[in-house]
């Protein structure tokens, strides 16, 4: 599954979204490479449910402004949004069960991860 690339200019229609989730990472970044299967197996599994979005904090210019708005120490970081409000943040690699569990105790969706049949990685 192909994820969005987000970038200041779309960056506000994933917090206009019900539930959204975006990592920002690095292309240098082990753990980002390490988080990548996982995040795009759990967008997925929210397809249609959850906008799933990565931001390539290396590429010049492509992240400015969401640059000035936040402090990344480390990478991956991870926010899930809830109609447009930040509700968490996760730094590192998470796997698929902290994964879903972010968007369950967040109340992210109103379909329950256990209630989707679709294996992850």
């Amino acid at each position: 599954m192909d994820l969005p690339i987000v970038n200041d200019a779309n960056y506000p229609d994933f917090l206009a979204a019900e539930a959204a989730v975006v990592t920002f990472g690095m292309i240098a970044c082990v753990a980002c490479e390490a988080f990548d299967p996982i995040f795009r197996a759990v967008a997925e599994r929210y397809r249609g449910r959850v906008l799933f979005g990565k931001a390539k904090m290396h590429v010049p210019g492509a992240c400015r402004e969401i640059k000035k708005q936040f402090s990344f120490d480390t990478f991956p970081t991870t926010h899930f949004y809830k109609n447009g409000v930040l509700v968490h943040t996760a730094t590192g690699r998470l796997d698929a069960d902290d994964l879903i569990h972010q968007i369950e105790i967040h109340d992210l969706l109103s379909v329950p991860a256990s209630d989707l049949s679709k294996p992850l990685v």
